[in-house]
């Protein structure tokens, strides 16, 4: 069971999660019996339908999740406010979360299906098991400065808002020479940024820089390797994700 804390993949985990038309989206409410703070909630899902389940909780709470049902079913945990930005993505993160909710308001539990069952209108049923628990911790729900920072160039690098692009050197996998790929950088000042890399096999591949520092990128299990390290050589930036190396000057981090 993964944990999640206000840090910085809290506010970046969507990014590179998949994107849903608003229109395509069916909204529930989710409320809990009397005296209950958890619900177990049935339901089905078909083809690349979405449906949201909206529920209100408190900053410093922690909402437990847990889904079963079809393996191709999935859930995010999206916060109040979002437009896509999520503290949770099942397709990377698995069936089960616990978060650390980061400020109040109404919460959204998306339950999607992805591949096959989403592209063949294949019908799967699923269970949401949902709890909420604690008060309010006065400390504990509260972002720094710089993970604000990190929203902030996160969505704008979610919406192609880039304060600069170009190419930089890459490979995609161990052993091949390096080629050029195109990239894109919102920065949030003081050496924090989101780098949306375009791979040579055309998939995007995302970066995080924190207070001029490579803290990691959006790697999943069907990366394989999820291995992440970040050296610095001058002014270089060489960065491993997973099999993938990235050559990245300072000068996109920082600007200038």
């Amino acid at each position: 069971m993964r944990i999640l804390l206000s840090c910085l993949f809290t506010a970046l985990a969507l990014v590179a999660a998949p994107s849903f038309a608003q229109s395509d989206i069916v909204k529930r409410q989710v409320q809990f019996a009397k005296g209950k703070s958890g619900a177990t909630i049935k339901g089905s899902i078909t083809g690349d339908q979405t449906v949201d389940y909206t529920l209100r909780a408190a900053a410093g709470q922690t909402m437990t999740v847990k889904l079963s049902g079809g393996s191709s079913v999935y859930y995010n945990v999206l916060p109040p406010g979002s437009t896509g930005e999520a503290l949770f993505v099942g397709s990377r993160d698995g069936n089960d979360s616990t978060t650390t909710l980061p400020t109040s308001g109404e919460y959204t539990l998306r339950v999607y299906q992805m591949g096959q069952a989403s592209s063949s209108g294949k019908r799967s049923n699923f269970t949401l098991d949902v709890a909420i628990a604690g008060g309010a911790p006065k400390a504990a729900s509260t972002l720094s400065a710089e993970d604000h920072k990190m929203v902030e160039a996160a969505g704008r690098a979610g919406d192609g808002k880039f304060n600069a692009t170009g190419k930089i050197p890459c490979s995609k996998d161990k052993g091949q020479p390096m080629g050029q790929c195109d990239f894109g950088v919102a920065r949030a000042g003081g050496g924090t940024a989101a780098v949306v890399v375009t791979r040579l096999d055309g998939r995007k591949r995302l970066i995080y820089f924190k207070a001029g520092k490579a803290v990691g990128a959006d790697l999943s299990q069907a990366d394989g390797n999820m291995d992440f390290k970040a050296t610095k050589e001058a002014d270089l930036y060489l960065i491993r994700a997973g099999n993938e190396r990235y050559e990245i000057p300072e000068a996109v981090i920082f600007g200038g």
